[in-house]
């Protein structure tokens, strides 16, 4: 089969022969490609489908890439979460610094910024400031929700997606032109209320196709192809197949508690406090004063006599055992302590071996 000359050219040409075949698609072409290396992107959640979509844009030439997660990666979630090996493991590597080292890999030419920080209402204006897209890498519902009042109030798009068992949900988000998150649930379930990966578990397969979607519709917003973005919310069966739209244009309410009343009550802090209970994890974060800041070298020396063995650390977190608890601390305070669901127990954990 001949060469095509086009795809030839491509080829020859340094800066583009990485991207030559997604060039040849017409609706990218060499001004495409430009506009993506431009591009910046805020990747909020880098586990499952956090960091299938880091590892597409990166590839796709998406110029800057803010990776921001809060935990740390285990060896569970190496069935899914397809930028991390066991290397990452060893090292004791957060999820977004992993992802960062990983990308610098594939894509020397994709600036990433990696953030370790737990996604708050005091934070989340900050982290999501500066560019032109939020992805849903999330795996709780309150941070959605709390990420959906950002980008309500700044008019940034984002795209929403969820993945569990065979299932998954993805839905392009824009402010002013579809509904929002609060438009197709007003409210956030109850806890307990939904299934978890943890308690439903979950196919690998399923975070990649969700992944893959909302990719497509990343890259059609980054393009500047708002015409072709969808305004329908995909679900589908992985197993059996099926995959249904759903349109959402008869759902933007006027009377909405975000988009229509712009009441941000997420964002202002009504909801979550300085303890999670991570759903399914046997585990609670407490989260630190602000303008806490930790000597680890301290903190290691400090706990090390009711240690079995001795604390880990390295510049991004510490961990120590203190049966049956495992703590994983971070240089900013944070915590997620294993071995309990109790706020109460693990504050006061905290508060014995860290300080308050």
């Amino acid at each position: 089969m001949p060469i095509d000359p086009a795809a030839a050219r491509l080829d020859n040409n340094a800066d583009l022969a990485r991207y030559s075949r997604q060039i040849l698609f017409h609706r990218v072409g060499p001004e495409g490609q430009q506009r993506l290396a431009a591009a910046r992107v805020a990747v909020i959640g880098c586990g499952a489908l956090g960091s299938a979509l880091a590892n597409l844009l990166a590839r796709a030439g998406v110029g800057y890439l803010r990776i921001i997660d809060r935990d740390y990666i285990e060896l569970n979630n190496l069935q899914r979460q397809t930028l991390f090996d066991e290397q990452d493991i060893a090292d004791n590597l957060p999820k977004a610094a992993a992802a960062a080292r990983k990308i610098a890999r594939i894509n020397s030419a994709v600036a990433v910024e990696p953030i370790v920080a737990d996604v708050t209402p005091a934070n989340v204006e900050s982290l999501c400031d500066g560019v032109d897209l939020l992805l849903d890498g999330l795996d709780n519902l309150d941070t959605r929700y709390l990420m959906n009042d950002a980008a309500v109030r700044h008019g940034r798009p984002w795209i929403y997606g969820a993945c569990i068992g065979v299932t998954g949900m993805m839905m392009p988000i824009r402010p002013g032109v579809s509904p929002c998150l609060r438009c197709i649930f007003p409210e956030p379930p109850p806890p307990g209320a939904i299934e978890t990966c943890d308690t439903a578990g979950i196919l690998g397969p399923v975070v990649d196709l969700v992944a893959a979607w909302q990719s497509i519709e990343a890259l059609k917003l980054l393009l500047g192809r708002g015409d072709d973005v969808q305004r329908r919310l995909m679900q589908l069966d992985a197993w059996s197949g099926e995959v249904a739209w759903f349109d959402m244009a008869a759902a933007r309410d006027p009377a909405c508690v975000c988009c229509g009343q712009r009441r941000f009550e997420f964002l202002e802090g009504r909801a979550g406090g300085r303890t999670a209970t991570l759903c399914g994890r046997d585990a609670v974060q407490i989260a630190p004063r602000p303008g806490t800041l930790l000597r680890f070298e301290d903190v290691a020396a400090r706990v090390a006599p009711f240690c079995p063995e001795p604390p880990t650390f390295n510049r991004f977190l510490l961990r120590f055992r203190i049966p049956p608890h495992e703590v994983t601390l971070f240089p900013d305070g944070r915590a997620i302590i294993k071995g309990t669901t109790s706020p109460d127990e693990a504050r006061t954990l905290y508060s014995r071996y860290i300080g308050d």
